[in-house]
């Protein structure tokens, strides 16, 4: 569900507050705006030898792998004014971590659209995408998944909830917006076919560029709700000065069991490199820290995986 973005977040939060009258407060990048605690130090790592000679030789020779993002997706890609080098974010501190226990330089790109990013990796320009990315069945046909987040997705509504958006079924005659060529507006319009089936009114599906675009709509009431993953919609909440909500939390939403993370293309050897990383991570307590950081504590796998889609 990521769509390009090159705003930052100096200017995502200029925005908000140009609609919201200057009632949210600027967006904190160095820390998760929703911790309860200071959040633990990440752990510094030492280059796992047996990892780095895993690499390919091409990678070995150049001294690093060349990362592509399609754009900011708080809290995990947080893109900078220099969209070809700066990002931060979860995905950021997992490939700090990940630079480390590899001995190697992971070089960052930002280009338009999940459809660039694997044309990009099968041209050989890229060597993979952090993500975290929809895990689909349908898209690991195109590349190979090293999943590391479990996401839910629901609904951005304005406080109160005012057109009592609860749930896909709550959704007929209203206007929800969504990310292009995402998954979630494959579900959202699927849903308007099925409210003209039973009698409702359509969905008016409103598809923007990128998760800013979609979140104004909302704001200055252009759309009534923002169809999206759970993580970063409860980060635009956590922005929006009280102005917006979750909503239909808990449920399905049309989506069964949705796993994200990493791409590379099929028969990359970094699949298992990055695996073997991740699950480093994970047993020295840095996975932990870097979720805790950007309060992402209820979407962690328990360990990671490779294409575990099933939907």
């Amino acid at each position: 569900m990521s769509i390009p973005r090159s705003t930052t977040l100096a200017v995502l939060a200029a925005s908000l507050l140009g609609v919201t009258a200057c009632t949210a407060d600027p967006v904190d990048t160095s820390t998760n705006a929703n911790a309860k605690a200071p959040a633990a130090a990440i752990p510094q790592q030492q280059v796992d030898q047996t990892l780095h000679d895993q690499l390919p030789e091409k990678i070995k020779t150049a001294g690093k792998i060349v990362a592509v993002n399609n754009g900011s997706f708080p809290p995990y890609v947080i893109v900078g004014t220099d969209k070809d080098t700066s990002i931060e974010g979860a995905t950021a501190d997992l490939s700090q971590a990940i630079s480390q226990l590899l001995g190697i330089q992971i070089e960052h790109t930002t280009v338009d659209g999940l459809a660039s990013v694997l044309s990009g990796m099968q041209a050989k320009r890229y060597d993979l995408d952090l993500g975290p990315t929809g895990d689909f069945v349908e898209r690991q046909k195109q590349a190979t998944f090293i999943d590391y987040v479990q996401e839910y997705v629901v609904f951005a509504v304005h406080k109160g909830n005012p057109k009592g958006i609860d749930g896909l079924d709550t959704a007929c005659g209203k206007r929800i917006a969504v990310q292009a060529a995402g998954s979630a507006e494959k579900v959202i319009k699927a849903q308007s076919t099925k409210c003209v089936a039973g009698g409702k009114p359509a969905v008016e599906v409103q598809s923007y560029k990128d998760q800013p675009s979609s979140i104004l709509a909302v704001q200055s009431d252009r759309a009534d709700a923002f169809f999206s993953s759970q993580a970063p919609l409860t980060y635009f909440v956590a922005q929006s000065g009280g102005k917006l909500e979750l909503a239909g939390v808990g449920k399905g939403n049309g989506f069964d069991d949705l796993f994200q993370g990493a791409l590379v293309p099929i028969g990359s050897p970094l699949a298992d490199v990055l695996l073997g990383a991740l699950e480093k991570l994970h047993a020295n307590g840095t996975y932990d820290a870097i979720m805790a950081k950007w309060g992402l504590e209820k979407n962690k796998l328990a360990k990671p995986g490779l294409n575990l889609g099933k939907s």
